[in-house]
């Protein structure tokens, strides 16, 4: 096999969102939510709820994994789920005053944990970057599996 141009990038990539992970979930794990549970946290936060599928497109959370995290937080008190008023097939997800007081107080301190990684690009470097970032996911949602040529 042909050594791809791109491969060095692929590495870098890969090894730089398995550092963001673990950098970014030991400090959610040490704030005693796991990092799925945060993320939907973060996501209802300051919000007046959103449906499942909303909640699932805005998240990085898998559709699979999904209903068991939201049945947890449920269980701590944390959110509460009600029928969406405009469709009664959807639910619609909220975090409750506990959830919203949690959220209140951590998001602010993961913010506060992550600043120091980021302050040593400017704000135009991180534009770049996420430009970059942007056009290669969008380069990656352009195709499909079956579309995909040997």
């Amino acid at each position: 096999m042909r050594n791809k141009r791109y491969m060095p990038l692929v590495r870098s990539l890969i090894e730089c969102a398995q550092s963001f992970e673990r950098c970014s979930g030991t400090h959610i794990r040490g704030l005693g939510l796991t990092p799925a549970q945060f993320d939907i946290i973060a996501t209802l936060g300051n919000t007046a709820g959103m449906s499942c599928k909303e909640l699932g497109e805005k998240t990085l959370i898998t559709k699979g994994t999904m209903t068991g995290v939201l049945n947890r937080l449920e269980q701590k008190g944390l959110l509460i789920r009600h029928e969406s008023p405009e469709d009664g097939r959807s639910w619609i997800t909220k975090l409750t005053r506990k959830g919203q007081g949690l959220f209140e107080d951590i998001f602010p301190r993961h913010l506060a944990h992550l600043d120091p990684l980021f302050a040593a690009f400017s704000d135009v470097e991180l534009s770049a970057m996420q430009m970059h970032l942007y056009r290669l996911r969008a380069a990656f949602e352009s195709t499909t599996n079956t579309e995909i040529r040997q």
